[in-house]
């Protein structure tokens, strides 16, 4: 588990969601943990939310398909 300062969360935004990536982060304010950060497949696995069809569609990636222009 990461813990970083609300100053340090402000300074590097990038870092922290870096560190997302593999584990929640716990933000505090005055040694108090406040906020956690964590990626949107971590949050939606804590929902038990699972990845509809539709999600996986927009996601796919874009083919071609006359592979070879011209052919026809």
């Amino acid at each position: 588990m990461k813990v970083l300062t609300s100053r340090e969360f402000n300074q590097d935004v990038s870092a922290a969601k870096r560190f997302a990536r593999t584990e929640p982060v716990f933000i505090t304010d005055r040694g108090t943990p406040t906020h956690v950060l964590m990626s949107i497949a971590s949050f939606r696995t804590l929902r038990g939310e699972r990845e509809s069809i539709v999600d996986a569609l927009a996601m796919a990636e874009p083919f071609d398909l006359d592979p070879q222009p011209g052919r026809w």
